[in-house]
């Protein structure tokens, strides 16, 4: 039994080939929408690639991209496909490429599920490579006269004061590294001297930040030096008190800005699935009805149109059987092939008559 048998008539066909012409279409604008997007997360990856670590992958981006052209190019042969099937002289040349067709459109289909799906669980590698590159990048903050570094001081104050964040995971996190270059400091006074020898690697460190970390909305002038020193400032305690500097890592807040960029972008791309498998299933339904008409002369008999030819279970019955077939040719070729080549290796005996 045909799965989703349905009856047409001229007038029904008509109406399903020209809805199909203007769904199509549809999609197309839809790949447009995708391509857009993927183009936008891409150039959004590239701003802060240097706060990223150099695993950083592009994959969500350039298949966003990738299903966007793909979309476009299909949509438009279908709508071509469905325009021509107003006319019946002009559907028999797109006949052979209908079944072929069809069966791209099915593992097109496949691809954007999984795209959607990549979409919404990327956040786990997402937050390990923002974890890394902003660890390094916050290194390389005092490198201001170290060339190919010189730009980091600016892109990590730039990205604080933009996502209202400090550090990696918090404003802590500066007092483990030396953020002050070498060039700003006196040597020859003797606090330096001494925080530089209670090092064991030799690095400056203090509890401060830069001040990208100020939260300009604080009535209380910034606090960015000895932040953990109670006695250094007037009515403070660090422990009790909100502080004045942003409280949320970068890592945070730039990890909550692409998951819930990639997540919109997900929901739009299950959107588009869905209706790309309704514009699919309308073209079966187009293609079959079509085919099975009784009488090509006489275009107004009624015909019946379907998704599977028979159940679904007996097609996936049928398509088993079929590979375990090819599974079974393959071997009998290759005992074939063993079997020519034992009797060619055959040395031919000799007989000598004294």
């Amino acid at each position: 039994m045909a799965l989703m048998k349905v009856k047409f008539n001229q007038k029904k066909r008509v109406k399903l080939a020209q809805g199909l012409w203007l769904m199509n279409w549809f999609s197309v604008f839809a790949g447009i929408v995708v391509f857009s997007m993927g183009l936008f997360l891409k150039i959004e990856l590239r701003k802060r690639s240097e706060v990223m670590d150099n695993s950083e992958s592009h994959f969500v981006p350039n298949s966003l991209i990738l299903m966007g052209i793909l979309s476009c190019g299909y949509n438009g042969f279908a709508g071509k496909i469905c325009y021509d099937s107003l006319d019946p002289a002009k559907f028999a040349r797109w006949k052979p490429l209908l079944k072929p067709y069809l069966a791209l459109c099915f593992f097109f289909n496949i691809l954007v599920f999984f795209i959607a799906l990549v979409c919404f669980l990327m956040r786990g590698s997402l937050d390990s490579t923002l974890a890394q590159g902003l660890k390094n990048g916050m290194k390389f903050y005092r490198d201001t006269d170290t060339p190919g570094r010189c730009f980091m001081k600016k892109t990590i104050d730039m990205l604080q004061i933009e996502f209202k964040c400090c550090g990696n995971n918090g404003y802590k996190d500066w007092f483990e590294i030396q953020w002050i270059s070498n060039r700003y400091l006196d040597f020859s006074s003797k606090e330096v001297k001494d925080r530089i020898k209670s090092n064991v690697d030799g690095r400056y460190l203090v509890d401060g930040v830069p001040f990208s970390c100020c939260n300009p909305s604080s009535p209380r002038p910034c606090i960015q030096y000895q932040v953990t020193n109670n006695s250094a400032h007037y009515s403070y305690d660090y422990q009790t008190e909100e502080l004045n500097l942003w409280r949320r890592g970068c890592r945070e807040a730039l990890l909550h800005y692409y998951s819930s960029m990639m997540s919109s972008m997900g929901a739009v791309v299950i959107l588009v699935w869905l209706f790309e498998i309704s514009v699919m299933v309308g073209l079966r339904l187009l293609q079959t009805s079509l085919e099975s008409i009784a009488n090509p002369e006489d275009p107004e008999c009624e015909s019946e149109g379907w998704i599977l030819e028979n159940s679904l279970k007996d097609t996936l019955k049928s398509a088993l059987e079929g590979l375990k077939k090819i599974g079974k040719f393959n071997q009998v070729e290759a005992d074939a092939e063993g079997a020519e080549g034992g009797e060619g290796g055959k040395t031919p005996a000799i007989t000598t008559v004294s």
